[in-house]
């Protein structure tokens, strides 16, 4: 039998939080992702931070750059989630 990965809420809530604590517009962030080699739009940034789609390692790659973060910042409370969706 087939397993489907769930699309996690809290990765695009992880995602909307570190954007916010660095002041920036969805589209200015866009900007800054297609400078560094990440061929990706406003809308498909849009449709990872809404839990629509999965985020491409690249995109992550050049986010944890431009934020000065760590993996951990992205997948934060992701844990807690399949925990609850186990019981």
């Amino acid at each position: 039998m087939e397993q489907k990965i769930r699309r996690a809420r809290n990765m695009g809530d992880n995602l909307r939080r570190l954007r916010g604590m660095h002041g920036q517009s969805q589209e200015k962030l866009c900007v800054q992702l297609q400078r560094m080699g990440c061929d990706i739009g406003r809308t498909t940034y849009a449709k990872y931070e809404a839990g629509e789609l999965n985020i491409r390692a690249s995109v992550l790659i050049a986010l944890k750059q431009i934020y000065d973060c760590t993996y951990d910042d992205f997948f934060l409370g992701l844990d807690v989630v399949q925990e609850k969706t186990a019981l």
